[in-house]
């Protein structure tokens, strides 16, 4: 009795050692020994996009996505991460070749009436949040940092709120400039996602960035949100072309990968690479399908719509 059971659990033991060395195995083989072509365009996704498939530690999904062709990534949620962390993510990416996008500078913060106020403790939280980010930039080897300049005053006119706004970010570029780093104001639709915020169209960021006229503060062109605000998106793209410093996109409706909505993003993407785009282009949305297989289909959306 006493060498039968011990047979049956051996057994069992074997059993399961198999079938954790074929779990590994299709692991390595999905994340390691099978790469694929580097894509043209510098397409970032984030944590999280392929879990299903390269597991949940975040230096996984980086090699994976390596694997996969992507040559870029980025991490609102950098900020929050621990410094040991940020420094493995770093070395990986080094490593793969891979380059760092946008990170959040106002994390916790943005969400407030602050760069369209004149309550100066609300202004002094955003310069205090900017010199907070700066280690993290350099720690994480990135040039970029989302800014979303905050929610609208109510109690002030339009006018006031932009000159206000325009102050302070002003203020911002001092503490940045030195270090080389860049804020990219990103435009959120009020329709869909945010209602409320100041800034919310491609034509009032431009106006704020001449405005501010400094290399530390150019566009973020989120095209999903902007496709919802305005639409027209290329000839609004070209008329910001000279401020606009970064990309982000995601399917309309949906925000999904391309493909899902009405974006012709084939066109889009084929009329930036024509302009030069060297840049990033932030992949900030949602998987349309769950699991391994809805992963796989956003790497397959992004093959069918990278310009040649």
């Amino acid at each position: 009795m006493i060498r039968r059971n011990f047979l049956k659990t051996g057994l069992c033991g074997v059993t399961s050692l198999l079938a954790m060395q074929t779990e590994h195995s299709l692991y390595a083989s999905e994340n390691e020994s099978v790469k694929s072509p580097k894509f043209h365009l510098k397409f970032a996704p984030h944590f999280g996009m392929f879990e299903n498939i390269a597991g949940k530690d975040p230096i996984d999904q980086l090699k994976f996505a390596a694997d996969q062709g992507f040559t870029a990534w980025e991490d609102n949620s950098m900020k929050a991460r621990p410094v040991k962390m940020q420094e493995r993510i770093a070395n990986v990416m080094q490593q793969r070749g891979m380059q760092m996008g946008v990170v959040s500078a106002l994390r916790g913060v943005w969400n407030s009436v602050n760069f369209a106020s004149d309550v100066k403790a609300e202004r002094e939280k955003i310069l205090s949040a900017i010199r907070d980010i700066v280690d993290v930039a350099k720690r994480v080897n990135t040039k970029y940092l989302t800014v979303v300049p905050g929610l609208a005053d109510p109690k002030l006119p339009k006018s006031y709120q932009t000159a206000n706004c325009i102050d302070l970010l002003k203020r911002c570029c001092d503490i940045l400039e030195p270090h080389g780093l860049v804020m990219v104001l990103e435009p959120l639709n009020r329709k869909t996602d945010h209602p409320g915020v100041f800034l919310y169209g491609s034509p009032q960021a431009y106006m704020i960035c001449k405005s501010v006229d400094h290399p530390s503060c150019q566009i973020l062109f989120d095209i999903y949100h902007q496709q919802i605000t305005e639409g027209n998106l290329i000839p609004n793209i070209d008329r910001c072309w000279d401020q606009i410093a970064y990309f982000q996109c995601g399917d309309n409706p949906g925000r999904n990968e391309p493909g899902t909505g009405e974006i012709n993003y084939a066109n889009l993407f084929q009329h930036i690479h024509k302009k030069g785009y060297q840049g990033i282009i932030g992949i900030e949305h949602g998987n349309s399908q769950p699991g391994a297989n809805g992963e796989r289909s956003v790497i397959s959306a992004y093959r069918k719509i990278d310009p040649r």
